[in-house]
């Protein structure tokens, strides 16, 4: 028996064209780029594993990722979590798994829609912010930035409370954060996969990407390939991203980590879509993360994974789904 897998992608290219074609070698599996049309509400997955790269980005994609976990399709990442997840809840985890973060406070909203009458609708919020023990607890310089936001979208280095409050005034309709700025003496993203398997990079977040030019790019390492000669940090990140994923969930992922007098503080660790183009990770990392997702991939696969099985939703009879042309 042929088991499926589907790949959803965006602009990248070098990814899922390799991923692909190596899945394809693989005895009994079927890979391809996933086609998707009118979704019945009575709905069998025609695929065993989706691999997700670009929901956050098309609605449609996330609406069909959780029809078809309901229809019995393994997602990578499972949509009903990255659908509910945010930045701040992540900080408020590691914290709890023992993961050194930043002190991090979240802030109300600065505006809201027209529908919201500020008398009436937001008595709950504490009016005026205590500025000063927040300010007290962060200390300057601070980041701020949106509770669930990425990619260095409305992203400000705050060092003054003057250059705090015209940030925050500027911030609309954003839930956003306060951060403590790690002056960091080098920084680290680890592509992780499957929850264990990760690989740690060297990274620079100010320097221009090579293909979008947005902030943020790898550094090619060839003396050590991106392993640092500290093992206990080598294996702090390894162990620190391992404890994210795992309470987290997800099975593709990314944690960047900014090293400061030998700590690694976690500082995104919510990427369930990371940057795997060989542009941007570079030999020999590429070709190690593709062959660790077609792994990963390949096992969910004969396994016969679900997503539902994670939830009470898992429990519920199968239905005959419906084939278009017949009506029942």
């Amino acid at each position: 028996m042929t088991e499926k897998i589907g790949v959803l992608v965006g602009w990248e290219q070098t990814f899922p064209a390799a991923f692909i074609e190596r899945c394809n070698r693989v005895p009994g599996i079927t890979a391809e780029l996933a086609k998707l049309g009118g979704t019945p509400e009575r709905f069998s997955s025609p695929y065993r594993v989706l691999v997700d790269r670009i929901s956050q980005e098309v609605k449609h994609y996330r609406f069909y990722l959780k029809a078809a976990a309901l229809g019995g399709a393994c997602v990578i990442n499972d949509p009903f979590w990255w659908s509910a997840d945010d930045k701040f809840f992540g900080y408020s985890l590691a914290a709890r798994l023992g993961v050194a973060v930043p002190r991090t406070v979240m802030l109300p909203q600065k505006e809201y829609i027209p529908a919201i009458d500020k008398q009436r609708s937001l008595r709950n919020l504490e009016f005026p912010l205590n500025w000063e023990s927040i300010i007290n607890y962060i200390g300057f310089p601070a980041i701020l930035k949106p509770a669930d936001g990425g990619g260095w979208k409305d992203v400000t280095v705050v060092r003054t409370p003057g250059e705090l409050l015209k940030a925050y005034d500027a911030s609309g309709l954003n839930v956003m954060t306060l951060q403590e700025f790690i002056d960091f003496e080098d920084y680290a993203r680890c592509i992780c996969v499957g929850r264990e398997r990760i690989l740690p990079i060297q990274y620079d977040p100010k320097r221009p990407h090579p293909i979008t030019g947005l902030r943020g790019a790898y550094i090619h390492n060839p003396q050590d390939g991106g392993r640092w000669t500290d093992k206990g940090l080598h294996e702090r990140m390894i162990n620190d991203s391992i404890k994210l994923n795992q309470a987290l969930g997800y099975d593709m992922n990314s944690v960047e980590f900014a090293i400061k007098d030998g700590v690694p503080y976690a500082i995104d660790f919510t990427n369930p879509a990371p940057d795997m183009d060989i542009k941007s990770i570079l030999e020999p990392h590429f070709h190690v993360v593709v062959d660790w997702m077609v792994d990963f991939a390949v096992k969910c696969a004969k396994e016969g994974r679900k997503t539902i099985d994670r939830y009470p939703l898992g429990k519920l009879e199968e239905v005959e789904p419906v084939r278009f042309g017949e009506r029942g």
